[in-house]
């Protein structure tokens, strides 16, 4: 019994060491390919931060640029709230027909979730890119790149609340007689909103990340502003664009969890 014991351990150091081995053999081959040095990469830092304090301190003229960032940010976070809200309404009644809880053929089922996962597994900036031969660089654009990507998510996140929080409550008004209308707006929606208001919180703060990229791309909102700053070399107004965004994206982030404190 000993030796079999010993056998097993000797079997998993083997494989362990095999793995660090591997991982190592890959690490040093990629860097021989990419000629990247660990060493130079370390000694560079303290030049680094040297340079983010020479250059991406918020200077005067950075804070004189502060309403105009501070109003393309607002439009910037409007447009992630509205995106995400709509998104949602569009994706709870596709997750009706993609739920198996609610009673539709499996063919709807699957052909709601592939659709889903189509406009889910397509990033949103691939959406803004092939948009913008028809729209060109608009806040339309961008409004359809980001709604494409959070309906998907959102069908996909539904369709597994519903299957999850409501199967049993649908099965008792289903023996009640009750028709599917009344299933879904005195079963199903009771019983899944704080998980659907959890997802589009979180879809809230992802597309504010999101919508800063695509705005580069479209040139609309605070993402405009960052690649207008940054190709002028004007660090000091591009980093205060930075840290506005970071500042936003942690206050939601707060009023988001206070949110789910009250509702969970």
């Amino acid at each position: 019994m000993n030796a079999q014991i010993q056998a097993v351990f000797r079997r998993r150091k083997l494989t362990y060491t095999l793995l660090i081995a591997a991982v190592v053999g890959i690490y040093f081959f990629a860097s021989a390919i990419t000629k990247f040095h660990l060493t130079e990469g370390v000694l560079s830092f303290p030049k680094a931060f040297v340079w983010i304090g020479e250059n991406l301190i918020p200077d005067e003229l950075a804070i004189r640029r502060f309403p105009k960032i501070l109003d393309k940010l607002l439009e910037t976070v409007l447009l992630s709230v509205a995106v995400t809200v709509i998104a949602a309404v569009f994706a709870f009644f596709a997750s009706l027909f993609g739920s198996g809880a609610t009673g539709f053929h499996g063919v709807v089922n699957r052909i709601v979730r592939m659709i889903a996962a189509f406009f889910r597994n397509v990033p949103d900036v691939v959406w803004a890119m092939l948009l913008m031969f028809s729209f060109g660089q608009n806040i339309l654009t961008g409004f359809f790149a980001l709604f494409f990507t959070t309906f998907g998510m959102l069908t996909r996140a539904f369709i597994e609340t519903i299957d999850e929080a409501s199967a049993s409550c649908i099965e008792a008004l289903r023996a009640s007689g009750a028709n599917f209308a009344q299933t879904v707006f005195q079963g199903i929606i009771p019983s899944v909103i704080p998980g659907i208001v959890t997802w589009v919180l979180y879809m809230i703060e992802t597309n504010i990340r999101s919508s800063t990229l695509i705005g580069i791309l479209t040139a609309t909102g605070i993402g405009y502003l960052f690649d207008m700053y940054y190709k002028r070399l004007d660090f000091s107004s591009a980093s205060l664009v930075v840290l506005l965004i970071i500042v936003t994206v942690i206050v939601i982030e707060t009023i988001s969890n206070q949110i789910r404190k009250v509702i969970l």
